[in-house]
């Protein structure tokens, strides 16, 4: 794992009024961006935790940009909360607009993991025109519910919908280092909160990405793990049959765990993310 690139920490006040926390890691003055990487973290997680994909970005001439989405890391609101359906996909809006505002003329691309993967997917979807690029690594578009998860999800969210409870989520198969597994259970910033809206929005969303996928007009990279325990990755698979070829690119890593830029052998990750960089900026 590369050493963590320096990086600046902000505070961007959505449209609401909710404050969330935004981390930068710029690029030396007067270097002008390749683009700028908009990263959109996962479930339970917190941007601080892409130090390592921010350094090779930046050294490929990347400015990067990440931020803790509602109810995660620094940002405002409980934990794993929810207040609309459409939250994580406005608060992406906002700091897309933010980013074209702050350097307008710069390609803007979107990298989303998991949660983040579908939020970015959900946004490109509905607006297709303001993003230059989509990078998704291991998007929730497939997720792994059974038996009385699945009765639960019929239910809770209409009754009880700002119930919290933990996500389930089994951390040993994030990775296969055990380094980045007892870091992310040490991390004070991640939490396994999750609400009744908020699993309902992932485990009701992804398919509607999937359905859609054939009309897809964004220039995509869709990079997944053909052994992740904690999303499905038949949601990918399915994606990258339906879509456009022209318009996505995709790449399974039959081997590798959820978390494939934290991976024991991470560089064909890093490879195939520059190399499809390379071609479009």
């Amino acid at each position: 794992m590369h050493e963590a690139s320096a990086s600046t920490l902000s505070t961007y006040t959505a449209s609401d009024g909710e404050n969330l926390a935004v981390q930068d890691w710029p690029l030396p003055d007067r270097t002008q961006p390749r683009g700028l990487v908009l990263l959109v973290h996962g479930l339970g997680e917190h941007a601080g935790r892409y130090d390592q994909v921010a350094e090779r970005l930046n050294a490929w001439g990347y400015a990067v940009r990440g931020y803790d989405q509602y109810g995660h890391g620094e940002s405002g609101g409980p934990r794993g909360g929810l207040t609309t359906r459409t939250r994580l996909v406005d608060d992406l809006a906002d700091l897309v607009a933010n980013a074209r505002q702050r350097q307008p003329g710069v390609p803007i691309i979107v990298l989303g993991h998991s949660m983040g993967g579908l939020v970015a997917a959900l946004f490109a979807l509905d607006n297709p025109g303001q993003l230059d690029g989509l990078v998704l690594s291991s998007p929730a578009l497939g997720t792994r519910v059974q038996g009385v998860q699945k009765l639960l999800l019929r239910t809770l969210p209409r009754v009880l919908p700002n119930l919290r409870v933990g996500n389930g989520l089994d951390t040993q198969y994030l990775s296969h280092d055990p380094a980045v597994v007892q870091a992310y259970r040490d991390d004070p910033r991640v939490h396994d909160r999750i609400s009744a809206r908020l699993a309902a929005f992932l485990t009701g969303e992804g398919s509607s990405v999937v359905e859609q996928a054939p009309r897809w007009r964004v220039p995509t990279l869709l990079l997944y793990a053909g052994q992740d325990q904690l999303v499905d990755p038949a949601g990918s698979r399915r994606f990258a049959e339906l879509a456009p070829p022209g318009v996505v690119s995709a790449r399974c890593f039959e081997p590798l765990y959820h978390e494939i830029f934290n991976e024991l052998d991470a560089q064909p990750v890093f490879d195939a993310l520059r190399n499809w960089l390379d071609a479009r900026f």
